[in-house]
């Protein structure tokens, strides 16, 4: 009997800690208050006799068990959250809390767990998410985390029963294969690549850089197998990413456009209004297309903005001015991305400083300012000028040449105003009051 409860108490103890904890204090409340009344009672009745006495030891004994069940009902549920609070401070710490995958730390203390000659040959792949970056800009941090979690959820569905797959780092992924051979390997990281083109966040599609090694023999470290497959994994990251980063910021485009179609139709506008300057002050036909292509990309961070500012109706008010002025760094920031369009991402984030140096965002005065950019400001300013707005009739021309005039040398650069009214509106500078 002895044994038996013995065993069962290490069962209970082992699959309930916490409850093993509240009937161990229990106990010794029982015992000590059912001791207590017993001997107090005994001690009283020898000094003084009653026969009442024997009633009261029987009343304290049930107001003891009574007294128990109760402090074992406290106890139990207290300690149950603090189990609960423990389980969830565990599973913080060996798990990522947005994918459900094991996390690094809980990588860096099983690795050594894996490196054993009964799993060889063991394959690793590891897998970093594209374009998280310019999701992040474009569409907020939200998008990058789906982004990041369908990425999981395809791993997850190629991998189902592999050892451990791991989010390594901010957009990487590390899986473990043991007993599997490289070409096996090669066939999940096929396998993954199909499942990610058919999954997309707001129409971008999901897209890793993959690499892979395996470890074949016990003579071979980890730390080299590792190294192979990221160094693999980077080298594909490199060929994946400028043709992705320009579908990207072609979707981009053509979300913001669905947005705000009013948009569409300026950003042309001032492309072309921009490229007629540019012909006008005698740049080269490849310097005009590319003030074409920065007038029509010169918004893009407005993809950034809430659509409910962006579509307003009425004026801003100053906390939507100051979200607006976001614009410029946000699509600095996308276009940045893709070292091919590093110098129009450069005009886009100085669309917005004037030559006296009180725009934004850095400040920058005259010559500071890239020459694309001050043709942009220009061409951007006299589209708004000319075109109709929600909260205001376009403005005629007497006014848009004063306004252009008037801010020669404080707005716009003096010589590329005077040139622009000149060359392209045919109008007389001297003759604009």
């Amino acid at each position: 009997m002895l044994h038996y409860l013995k065993k069962q108490w290490k069962r209970i103890t082992k699959r309930h800690k916490y409850q093993g904890e509240a009937i161990k204090i229990c106990l010794i409340y029982f015992v000590l208050g059912f001791l207590w009344i017993y001997f107090s009672d005994r001690i009283v009745y020898f000094l003084a006799p009653n026969d009442l006495l024997e009633v009261n030891t029987y009343k304290g004994w049930v107001y003891v068990i009574v007294t128990t069940m109760i402090l074992y009902v406290l106890i139990q549920s207290l300690l149950k959250k603090v189990e609960k609070s423990e389980q969830e401070n565990l599973y913080l710490s060996f798990y990522d809390v947005l994918t459900g995958l094991y996390n690094r730390r809980y990588y860096e203390t099983q690795i050594q767990h894996f490196d054993v000659a009964e799993n060889l040959p063991l394959s690793v792949i590891i897998a970093d998410v594209n374009g998280l970056k310019m999701i992040n800009d474009a569409f907020g941090h939200q998008s990058g985390d789906q982004l990041l979690k369908k990425a999981a959820d395809v791993i997850k569905r190629v991998c189902p029963a592999v050892d451990t797959i791991a989010r390594w780092g901010g957009d990487e992924f590390v899986i473990f294969l043991t007993n599997t051979s490289y070409e096996e390997a090669e066939r999940m990281v096929e396998e993954i690549k199909v499942g990610c083109s058919q999954e997309n966040v707001n129409r971008v599609r999901v897209s890793l850089s993959l690499g892979w090694d395996t470890k074949v023999s016990s003579d071979i470290a980890l730390a080299e197998v590792m190294i192979n497959a990221e160094n693999e994994m980077y080298q594909n990251k490199i060929i994946q990413n400028e043709g992705l980063r320009g579908n990207i910021i072609n979707t981009i485009v053509t979300t913001l456009y669905e947005k705000n179609p009013r948009e569409e139709e300026h950003s042309q506008r001032v492309g072309d209004v921009a490229q007629k300057i540019g012909e006008a002050i005698g740049l080269s036909s490849i310097e005009t297309s590319k003030l074409k292509v920065i007038g029509h990309l010169h918004d893009i961070g407005k993809i950034g903005i809430e659509e409910g500012i962006l579509n307003k109706a009425g004026r801003l008010t100053e906390r939507e001015q100051e979200e607006i002025r976001r614009h410029p760094e946000i699509g600095y920031r996308i276009l940045s991305s893709s070292a091919e369009m590093l110098d129009l991402a450069n005009c886009v984030l100085a669309h917005h400083e004037r030559w006296d140096g009180l725009g934004y965002p850095r400040g920058l005065v005259g010559d500071e300012i890239p020459l694309e950019a001050r043709i942009i400001a220009l061409a951007d300013s006299y589209d708004a000028m000319s075109s109709e707005r929600p909260y205001r009739k376009a403005l005629n021309e007497d006014v848009i040449l004063h306004e252009i005039r008037k801010n020669a040398g404080r707005q716009f650069d003096p010589n590329i105003a005077r040139a622009f009214v000149e060359r392209v509106l045919k109008k007389s500078w001297e003759n604009v009051k």
